[in-house]
């Protein structure tokens, strides 16, 4: 094991960053179900709309799927261990709705919550903190048979769904998060057709976006029925932090700010929906689905709110002349993500950039969680999501164990100068809980099949070997700097990697 004396710059600088964190802050990393369990057919899992999508030729890239992935789901010990090295203080998985009613409906599958008892038992045999997520987007396929999350009916089953497995875990999971970034779910799925299921129906979309509001609700109130132990509540949102050009930029803002942020923020903290997205939205929609009473359901108590960030958007109005620029981060497949928002464009910004293309300004997190505090001093804020896929290179290195390495640097200095946002943000008197890292390892990157590397610790596709990044190392002396006074090193090598 390597001494105080003999740490590199790169290790002194971690454990300076660990040590200027608040007091009590969370540091975890993050995954999602479809992204990295494999077992797709396996112990009575049902399809997801992942499956269909990722199947159907064209929709992502070289044609891959979830069917493997990073074969987490037999594989857990390992990542667990995986996860202790790095010295997590949280793990934010994501449940898998099909894992667990195949059809989205009737009783559970026992062998699917039989594998979350393990996943989170392994957690806490490890002093981590479980945080489970009930929905990042792999929607049992028979529910969009029947009509997805434009219908009333889903939020009702996804109600049903958050009572089987708080019933199950709900004695040992210590916080639970309702829905991942909802905005994806409706806009890329519904109305560009991004994502899963691929639908390119603007009203379809907004309907999307109050069923799932209204599950995160019902949800929220299923779980706590039948919860018997003291978790946090919460819901992760993918807030977009979105700055004028010229002098059409304020109102390019307020449109895609309503859009993107006011639609979840006001209905599940302050009720009801921003009377400007309405009217904006009103060629598209009367909104009709919305009903009596929803508002109220939505507006449930939360401990905590997820925020994900990764970059920001400059937008103007389109002067219907020039070429239209779309710029905005997603995956452009022909059909706009922003229904009502139709004058407006998305400028290209300046670098750098991550390999998916999207420019890093650690700025604007902090101005996020600013923004956030100031408009809800009370709700204490938690980044569940942040972090940055590159162009990731294995090299021989006779000095780490195994004799192959991963030297990230740019991917630490991301999350360096992120978490250096979040203290800034905390400084300003912003109640912030907690930074997981996005992701814990390469793995299935939706429409970009396997193309791109978000992880801390590298996945072989061909092998399925996991090997730890400069960035793990970088993390694991990060967490450590908070509870080994002794300045101990984690460049003693991680679990299986010999």
């Amino acid at each position: 094991m390597t001494t105080t004396d003999q740490t590199t710059p790169q290790q002194n600088e971690a454990r300076a960053a660990g040590r200027n964190l608040p007091e009590g802050f969370v540091l975890g990393s993050a995954t999602a179900s479809y992204q990295v369990e494999g077992a797709a057919h396996e112990d009575g899992r049902g399809p997801s709309i992942w499956d269909t999508f990722s199947g159907t030729p064209g929709k992502t890239w070289n044609g891959d799927t979830g069917d493997v992935a990073c074969d987490h789901y037999h594989r857990l010990e390992e990542d667990l261990d995986l996860m202790a090295w790095l010295g997590l203080d949280a793990y934010r998985f994501s449940i898998a709705w099909p894992r667990i009613q195949p059809t989205g409906r009737g009783p559970a599958n026992e062998r699917g919550l039989d594998f979350y008892d393990r996943l989170v038992d392994g957690l806490l045999a490890r002093g981590i903190r479980p945080v489970a997520t009930l929905y990042h987007w792999d929607l049992p396929q028979a529910l969009e048979d029947g009509g997805g999350w434009p219908l009333r009916e889903t939020a009702l089953a996804f109600a049903d769904y958050a009572a089987i497995v708080g019933r199950r875990l709900g004695d040992r999971v210590g916080m639970w998060t309702t829905l991942n970034e909802p905005w994806c779910s409706a806009y890329l799925g519904y109305a560009s057709g991004a994502h899963a299921p691929g639908r390119t129906e603007p009203a379809a979309a907004l309907a999307a976006v109050h069923h799932l509001n209204l599950a995160h609700g019902l949800g929220l109130q299923a779980l706590r029925d039948v919860v018997t132990g003291d978790p946090d509540y919460s819901a992760t949102l993918n807030l977009h932090v979105i700055r004028p050009e010229g002098e059409t930029g304020a109102e390019a803002v307020r449109q895609t700010d309503g859009l993107a942020n006011r639609v979840f923020l006001q209905p599940m903290i302050e009720g009801g929906y921003p009377a400007d997205v309405i009217a904006d939205t009103s060629g598209l929609t009367d909104w009709s689905f919305v009903r009596d009473g929803d508002d109220v359901v939505i507006r449930q108590p939360i401990d905590v709110l997820g925020v994900n960030y990764y970059s920001t958007q400059r937008v103007r109005l389109w002067d219907g002349v020039s070429e239209r620029q779309q710029a905005d981060g997603h995956k452009d497949v022909g059909h706009s993500p922003w229904p009502g928002a139709d004058r407006v464009e998305f400028l290209p910004q300046p670098g750098p950039y991550t390999d998916m293309g999207w420019n890093i300004d650690p700025g604007g997190l902090e101005e996020l969680l600013v923004r956030l505090h100031r408009s809800y001093p009370e709700l204490p804020l938690m980044v569940t999501e942040n972090g940055a896929a590159f162009p990731d290179e294995v090299v021989e290195d006779a000095d780490r164990a195994g004799g192959r390495a991963v030297h990230d640097d740019d991917r630490i200095a991301y999350v360096r100068d992120h978490l250096a946002a979040c203290n800034r943000a905390v400084e300003q008197g912003v109640d912030l809980r907690g930074y997981f890292v996005w992701s814990l390892m390469d793995n299935f990157e939706w429409g970009y099949g396997y193309s791109k590397r978000f992880g801390i610790v590298r996945v072989d596709y061909d092998t399925l070997e996991r090997i730890p990044k400069d960035s793990a190392f970088w993390f694991a002396e990060l967490t450590r700097a908070r509870t080994d006074s002794a300045g101990g090193s984690a460049e003693h090598p991680p679990p299986n990697n010999p």
